[in-house]
């Protein structure tokens, strides 16, 4: 047991970003091409947040030519370049899974003055 505890450790990453679900944030992703490797940015919206620790996740919304799109990324992945925060929102959920039913205006999240 102290040895998957001292390799969570030692994965974790020293500052953890701050991220609330609501919130729009910009994920800059590692992608591997071949021999080359670039950075990758996915701006949306996060509808939820999971776990905890080292398997703590975050998922990001975003409309991609009029199709939503969702992606899972751990928080603690070494592909996670940074995560930015572009607007904080102010929910009163947990989970957001009802802005998939919504479209346009409607799918907006009020921003935290």
């Amino acid at each position: 047991m102290d040895l998957i505890k001292a390799l969570n450790e030692k994965q974790l990453q020293a500052e953890k970003p701050q991220v609330n679900v609501g919130d729009t944030v910009k994920v800059h992703v590692k992608v591997k091409e071949g021999s080359r490797e670039r950075i990758q940015v996915f701006e949306g919206t996060v509808i939820a947040k999971k776990h905890g620790g080292i398997e703590e996740t975050i998922t990001v919304r975003r409309l991609s030519y009029g199709v939503g799109v969702e992606k899972v990324f751990p928080v603690h992945s070494p592909s996670i370049e940074k995560i930015e925060t572009v607007r904080s929102g102010f929910v009163r959920r947990a989970k957001l899974y009802y802005l998939r039913d919504r479209v346009g205006k409607a799918a907006k999240v009020r921003e935290k003055l």
